[in-house]
């Protein structure tokens, strides 16, 4: 059995559509690729200075952490800092890529298997340097990952594909468009029966006029392919076997919105919605 360590780069994976990332699937992933989860860590920014100033958010933020912590991560604080630039605006940022990325290498030596959470390419160098080390790499990421991080990988999955890993609405599912006949305006659909990374239905057929109203043209269709777009889409089966209807490709402002799961509290998988909080990681806003 391998021993595994997961690396979560959290305030990446809100920014690319991870709204309500389920910690304890991420877990069952991982086990499922036959692997004993050895280290788990997740990288989260803190705003001390709104934390102080605001009960209902340090509340809200104390119940999440907790949460995780009870899950077996170890929760890596990251202190937000705000400063003026050259041109006297506020800028505010949390990055805790350097910290992700020392503990990865330090943990590897004791590691067989790493799965990463992130779509930043800076950790593409981290995931060759652990390969060096012996150890296998696979990436999760989501909306705009970086292209030399995907094959920097072992494996890639977008995490919109593995089961249960994000929010989906009932009665749909997601899967990748694989195989496209432009002329004929049809094509397959590849999705997870489990979580495991080989289980694989490559069988779903999917007709263009079941893809956003067939409003599509054939190339552009086609395109969604070489894309390795995510269909958002109702499986249904009948005489003609299993397809997809009423589809949609899954674009960045339709993958955010919080579902919950049958009888469970939204603190126990997702951090809960903090109005205007603008936390961006490396990113610089105006206030």
């Amino acid at each position: 059995m391998l021993k595994a360590g997961i690396f979560v780069d959290a305030e990446n994976v809100m920014r690319t559509g991870g709204w309500g990332l389920r910690y304890d699937t991420l877990q069952e992933f991982v086990r499922a690729q036959n692997a004993h989860i050895i280290r788990a860590n997740t990288y989260l920014a803190q705003d001390n200075e709104r934390e102080a100033l605001d009960v209902e958010f340090r509340r809200k933020k104390d119940l999440y952490r907790s949460n995780l912590r009870q899950m077996g991560y170890k929760v890596v604080l990251k202190p937000v800092r705000r400063y003026r630039d050259s041109e006297g605006v506020l800028v505010t940022k949390a990055n805790a890529d350097l910290e992700l990325a020392v503990d990865a290498i330090m943990q590897a030596r004791e590691l067989d298997y790493i799965v990463l959470l992130s779509g930043d390419g800076d950790f593409t160098r981290l995931v060759t340097a652990c390969q060096d080390l012996g150890c296998r790499v696979d990436v999760i990421g989501l909306h705009y990952c970086s292209r030399e991080l995907r094959e920097a990988a072992d494996h890639f999955v977008s995490g919109f594909l593995i089961p249960e890993l994000l929010p989906v609405p009932d009665g749909r599912s997601r899967g990748l468009l694989t195989a496209v006949n432009e002329e004929k305006y049809f094509g397959w659909l590849s999705i997870f029966r489990s979580l495991k990374l080989d289980d694989i239905d490559r069988e779903i057929f999917i007709h263009g006029n079941d893809l956003e109203g067939g409003r599509m043209t054939n190339e552009r269709f086609a395109i969604l392919r070489e894309q390795q777009a995510i269909i958002d889409f109702q499986l249904v089966e009948d005489e003609r076997g299993r397809r997809a209807v009423n589809a949609v490709v899954l674009r960045p402002e339709e993958s955010t919105w919080p579902v919950k799961r049958e009888g469970e509290e939204a603190e126990n998988t997702a951090e809960p919605p903090i109005i205007d909080e603008r936390i961006k990681g490396d990113t610089n806003y105006e206030d």
